[in-house]
């Protein structure tokens, strides 16, 4: 599956922004799909995660109660919705997509899009 992340952008603490990501193929129905972000000089680390079945929904603690991941199969859409967002929250944002359930590990994601950058000014 391809796809292509969008929505970022310069935004002030404690401001909101939505990512969405446009996935291609049949697949998005059953497939598990993630938000990943990654800050200058750190390792990729994992955001939230949205499973195919039940409605499963994983969030990093970081982010807990301030963002939330949704999906639309009709349009092959997933979003992350921050709000309150820190200035410890700017980073590349990508998205990506697995068969099988939510994991944590990015190395577990076959299908990568190419990020957006967020940036959230103090």
């Amino acid at each position: 599956v391809q796809l292509q992340a969008s929505g970022g952008g310069l935004v002030q603490a404690g401001g909101s922004l939505r990512l969405s990501c446009v996935a291609s193929g049949r697949t998005f129905r059953r497939s598990t799909m993630a938000w990943f972000r990654q800050a200058p000089g750190r390792e990729r680390e994992f955001v939230a995660g949205s499973g195919w079945r039940d409605d499963i929904t994983v969030y990093a603690d970081s982010v807990k109660g301030r963002f939330a991941i949704s999906r639309d199969n009709a349009t092959n859409t997933v979003y992350l919705q921050m709000n309150s967002l820190k200035p410890g929250d700017t980073a590349v944002y990508y998205c990506a997509a697995r068969q099988g359930a939510v994991v944590t590990w990015s190395r577990y994601y076959g299908s990568w899009g190419q990020g957006t950058l967020v940036t959230v000014s103090s």
